[in-house]
């Protein structure tokens, strides 16, 4: 890999030093496609075939436009979470607008709208909206939970607890999520102004998704459905400031309300290949490699 330069590939992922963008970033690279690695510390960038690295932050409007010129397609994994980030994204929009992007993909979240229960939906929504008005072409990745956290969220005392009551998610793994990606970004323009939801194959309430943690590693869990009340209280602790409190407690509660109920068939509909459900998830991690 080289510092950018002249004759800078066309394709641009952000996050490649993130899971996801990693993720993506690789498998472009094994498929022997060119791309522009947009990172904050080109020192950390992945080595990978094929690609140039260009200092870039969302909150750095001139570094995004310099890093953006001369890009067709830009895959754009949303910012770290924080109090400022709907502000960072519509700043990047614009430096890409103003760098003449042509396509950006971008990785929203299920059920995405203005009046969504989880409030970082809304900021995705937000952020829908002002590439809508970019003057690009674009293309959304509505991802649901990313099933890879769900046994995260166990406690110590082997409970999930949080107010979803028996609503339920179907989640979906970064795997799934980026081969979708990754079969956008190969043929952007078949995708333009399409918004799919990426989810896996079933949506499970979280008593059933602590009951296939159980069944699969052998690890005690049970769901603990908390009042609003009760969750905020038990999340105080963590001194976390107010919005991040709200997105924590908010994921339980748009799950209790439905909104992040229902299977899509997007991913194999892109990809060709089942997406892959929780279970088989834990049992691939718990199985011993021969």
């Amino acid at each position: 890999m080289s510092a950018a330069g002249s004759g800078r590939p066309t394709l641009a992922v952000t996050g490649s030093t993130g899971w996801l963008g990693g993720l993506v970033a690789r498998d472009l690279a094994d498929r022997g496609v060119a791309q522009r690695l947009l990172v904050r510390d080109v020192a950390r960038a992945p080595e990978l075939p094929g690609s140039v690295a260009a200092r870039c932050s969302y909150r750095d409007a001139d570094a995004a436009r310099a890093a953006l010129e001369g890009v067709a397609t830009l895959f754009m994994v949303s910012a770290a979470e924080n109090a400022d980030r709907l502000d960072e994204h519509r700043a990047f929009v614009d430096a890409a607008a103003a760098a003449g992007v042509g396509h950006v993909v971008y990785v929203s979240f299920f059920g995405a709208a203005p009046d969504a229960t989880f409030t970082l939906a809304r900021d995705h929504a937000a952020t829908e909206e002002h590439l809508r008005g970019s003057g690009m072409a674009w293309t959304f990745l509505r991802d649901n939970l990313y099933l890879e956290f769900m046994d995260h969220m166990v406690g110590d005392d082997g409970a999930i607890r949080g107010p979803a009551a028996d609503g339920r998610a179907a989640v979906v793994s970064h795997d799934d999520i980026a081969r979708v990606a990754v079969a956008v970004l190969l043929d952007p323009a078949s995708h333009a102004g399409a918004a799919y939801d990426l989810t896996g194959p079933e949506a499970l309430t979280f008593a059933e998704m602590a009951a296939t943690i159980t069944e699969v590693t052998g690890r005690e869990v049970r769901f603990h459905d908390e009042t609003l009340e009760e969750a905020y209280a038990s999340r105080a602790a963590y001194g976390a400031p107010d919005w991040q409190v709200d997105a924590w407690v908010s994921t339980y509660s748009a799950v209790a309300a439905g909104e992040l109920d229902g299977v899509s068939g997007d991913v194999e509909r892109l990809t060709g290949r089942r997406p892959i459900s929780l279970r088989q998830y834990l049992e691939a991690r718990t199985t011993p490699s021969v």
